[in-house]
């Protein structure tokens, strides 16, 4: 061969090496990295080749499937889809997914490596790939309940019911809300959809699950914590010992007097008594004498400063450190910086129930393959001891006492022990927001055991006074959740 054919054989071996070079790169190094690239159009078209798994309450599906045109042969459908869109999220062809239905994936398409072995005999069967289920912890009751008790109210809203026993999230609604299904798709109207449930085009903010993300200022639903800290502390040995609390008391280090919601009898009170009008010098004088510190530490015994995964995230609840005694005041009452989750306050309110132990919370029971075998179950998992037994059952009295005699009247159920406390915070420069009404509380059944407990929000236009706010409109709530989650036990 002479020399310049040798050059082109030699040019051309190299081209065919490095073809075959890229080949395999491509092939075994790249795959699958490409295969899961979101541009790669096969991979959406598979995932929506086949019906997508679906997620339970109660034994029923909340969730369905529909046929469409076009490369996509499925769509996800939603019944009740604004009641559960803060449970399940939503999943799009064109928008992606969140929640649930995001963090369930590979369950609900059948692509999950569990579930392996049942894809390779559907294939060598030529049955067609499906999705499994996922079963959660809800109650259809108590999550109708809330929905409906949100949305009659009509304003900005959120409700968390908790068995406290376990951790199982009863409810989770969360109002204004969306449905899932008008996003389901890739087309036009799946397109203007969502551009109206924006936020920067819907001020109302449909999207936001309010029980989750949302962080508020707590008002006097907080005073039960600080009363938790000053039991524990060994500050008060009973819920019927007179405090050591002038009237007016001046917040150390200002000349400020911390006043109370009108004229109410808070000198000196009992912690029942303070709790059941809502002193706020009572309990800004316990955060004081308590100090930053130990304050700080309860607020993180009961799951402030840390995100909960429930699996879906929530946000982190607070409690600041570094705080002079006269902040540490106002924040033992539920304001300054404090700040807390609708989830946040219905797990102090569970631990309180549940004796002083705080479970987990959780809304998914198990993972199911298609063939309905469970692949995974959720067990209970305790969370942290904020109280004794014995302390938490003082707590507990004080609680129903609110309910029995003072501001948390509208939540009593007849034939059912009922604990719960009542509140109203303001928030914005010179309190110039909207304030939030919030109302907490747990149902007990004859043996001491509490099936559930509940944390409600109201954004509220017309809230004057913390308990008048919040027990007339956050309690009714509160009320027909416990009801319905009480008739599901008897």
């Amino acid at each position: 061969m002479n020399k310049p054919l040798r050059r082109i054989a030699i040019f051309c071996g190299l081209l065919i090496l490095t073809l075959l070079l890229r080949d395999n790169w491509l092939q075994y190094v790249k795959a699958d990295e490409l295969r899961t690239d979101e541009h790669n159009r096969r991979v959406a078209i598979e995932r929506y080749a086949s019906p997508r798994g679906d997620i339970i309450v109660g034994g029923e599906p909340i969730t369905g499937h529909a046929t469409t045109k076009g490369d996509f042969k499925y769509k996800r459908t939603y019944k009740d889809g604004a009641m559960w869109a803060p449970v399940t999220g939503f999943v799009s062809q064109a928008f992606g997914a969140n929640q649930l239905e995001a963090i369930e994936d590979g369950i609900l398409t059948g692509n999950d490596d569990r579930l392996f072995f049942r894809n390779t005999l559907d294939m060598l069967t030529g049955k067609n790939k499906e999705g499994g289920n996922v079963v959660t912890t809800l109650n259809a009751d108590a999550q109708k309940a809330a929905y409906q008790g949100l949305k009659k109210q009509g304003g900005k809203g959120s409700v968390v019911a908790l068995e406290p026993s376990t951790g199982k999230i009863l409810a989770l609604a969360s109002f204004p809300s969306y449905d899932p299904s008008v996003i389901a798709g890739d087309g036009n109207s799946d397109a203007e959809a969502w551009q109206k449930l924006q936020k920067k085009n819907n001020p109302d903010d449909p999207m936001l699950n309010r029980a989750l993300r949302e962080v508020y200022p707590p008002g006097s639903t907080f005073k039960v914590l600080t009363a938790a800290a000053a039991l524990e502390e060994g500050l008060y040995e009973s819920a019927d010992e007179k405090t050591d609390t002038p009237l007016p008391w001046i917040m150390p280090g200002t000349t400020t007097p911390l006043k109370n919601d009108g004229d109410l009898p808070c000198e000196d009170a009992t912690l029942r008594e303070a709790l059941r009008v809502s002193c706020n010098t009572v309990f800004g004088k316990i955060g004081s004498d308590l100090g930053n510190d130990t304050m700080l530490e309860y607020a993180k015994k009961f799951g402030f400063t840390e995100e909960q995964f429930v699996p879906v995230r929530s946000s982190a609840s607070v409690f600041s450190d570094d705080m002079e005694p006269s902040q540490t005041a106002l924040s033992s009452i539920g304001q300054f910086n404090t700040a807390a989750t609708p989830l946040q306050m219905a797990m102090v309110t569970a631990a309180i129930a549940n004796n002083g132990t705080l479970m987990k919370p959780y809304m998914v029971d198990e993972l199911q393959a298609p063939s309905l075998d469970t692949i995974e179950k959720t067990d209970p998992e305790e969370l942290s001891e904020p109280m004794s037994a014995e302390n938490a059952q003082i707590l507990q009295s004080m609680m129903e006492t609110v309910v029995s005699e003072g501001t948390g009247g509208n939540a009593k159920i007849e034939g059912v022990t009922v604990g719960g406390k009542t509140g109203t915070a303001q928030h914005g420069v010179d309190n110039s927001e909207n304030p939030y009404a919030w109302f907490i509380s747990y149902a007990k059944g004859e043996d001491g055991s509490s099936p559930v407990a509940v944390a409600v929000i109201i954004e509220d236009d017309d809230a004057v006074r913390g308990d008048i706010s919040g027990g007339g409109l956050a309690a009714p709530i509160a009320k027909s959740v416990m009801e319905a989650v009480v008739k599901a036990k008897q």
